[in-house]
């Protein structure tokens, strides 16, 4: 049975910077208004003609300028173009100074080859919004210590999907909550997101900054120096496609060994999607909350975020308050 979400949408213009629990600003990237152009692109493995077909169709209807990017089309092996062709669209995206924002086509891998192309500081220099998820995390990680957010949501794959489905719906003009909170949040709009409660949740509330997305990806660049798992005061949500159960659980303990789930001050547990159990777990949140509940911060299960058509926008690097209560649960962005 579909999940009941209630969606608060606040059309709050804001733009400048916003100052994090730790006293670091991060800059929220300028509105966008009518007409503005955004620039599509394939950051990591190669996507169906249609989804970039998909995206300038939808991004028209919100009134938008949809651009395709130079190497859009281009393939190397199961990448969306060579490294190098993949990060002159990413730099010719963020410097012409028309493009206001950049959403990818897919996600699948290949991201970080490019990304280790580009100075931090060209991520700072040109604070524009960029939206993706599953491997887009990578560039998501990287922006936060750029000091710029980003949006963690659905792209341009998922605007296919929802055009499909209308073919064969019943109430085709029916609002989507997704693309309408995605579409809220680029015309400056701040959400504020509540659901039900779960059995394992963890009753508290916490204030600091949102980041996460694909827990294999992030994981993968611990240490290094997009890794945003580095800042304080952090609320981390997490989700994954296709990963074992104890695949999962390792990485898990990756996190608790180097002491990063200690100093988190929220976590929020998303959707991990196709997955194989192992014996000890058959199912993802079980083995979740066993290695999660010594932990005495605010958690909140079966958010949604993830490899799912229920993919709630999130802004990283965003300041938040978690407030996770018997009756449920609510994630609310500052303004």
């Amino acid at each position: 049975m579909k999940r009941k979400l209630f969606i608060v949408l606040a059309a709050i213009m804001c733009c400048g910077s916003i100052a994090l629990a730790q006293n670091k600003k991060m800059v929220r990237p300028a509105s966008l208004k009518p007409g503005d152009k955004i620039a599509i692109l394939s950051m990591a493995s190669v996507p169906k003609d249609v989804y970039a077909k998909a995206g300038l169709k939808v991004l028209k209807e919100w009134g938008y300028t949809p651009v395709l990017a130079p190497n859009l089309g281009e393939k190397h092996g199961s990448f969306a173009g060579t490294p190098e062709q993949r990060r002159d669209d990413l730099l010719w995206a963020l410097r012409n100074p028309e493009i206001k924002a950049i959403m990818s086509t897919r996600g699948g891998y290949g991201s970080i080859q490019q990304l280790q192309q580009i100075p931090l500081d060209t991520l700072a220099k040109y604070p524009k919004w960029i939206i993706g998820y599953s491997d887009i995390t990578s560039i998501h990680s990287a922006m936060v210590n750029a000091g710029v957010m980003s949006v963690h949501a659905h792209m341009c794959g998922y605007l296919y999907d929802k055009e499909v489905e209308k073919l064969f719906s019943d109430n085709p003009d029916a609002p989507d909550s997704c693309s309408l909170a995605l579409r809220n949040i680029l015309a400056g709009g701040v959400p504020h997101y509540k659901i039900p409660t779960h059995k394992y949740n963890h009753l508290g509330k916490a204030k600091g900054m949102l980041v996460g997305g694909n827990l294999s990806v992030f994981c993968g660049m611990i240490g290094s120096q997009y890794d945003f798992l580095k800042n304080d005061n952090i609320i981390l949500f997490i989700e994954d496609v296709s990963e074992s159960t104890s695949s999962v659980n390792r990485m898990i303990q990756q996190m608790k060994i180097l002491g990063i789930l200690d100093k988190v001050k929220g976590i929020i547990v998303g959707q991990f999607t196709d997955y194989s159990p192992n014996s000890d777990f058959k199912k993802m949140e079980d083995m979740l909350n066993e290695e999660l509940k010594g932990y005495e911060i605010p958690i909140a299960f079966n958010f949604p975020v993830g490899h799912v058509d229920e993919n709630y926008p999130m802004i990283e690097g965003a300041n938040v308050t978690l407030d996770v209560d018997k009756k449920g649960v609510t994630l609310t962005f500052d303004k």
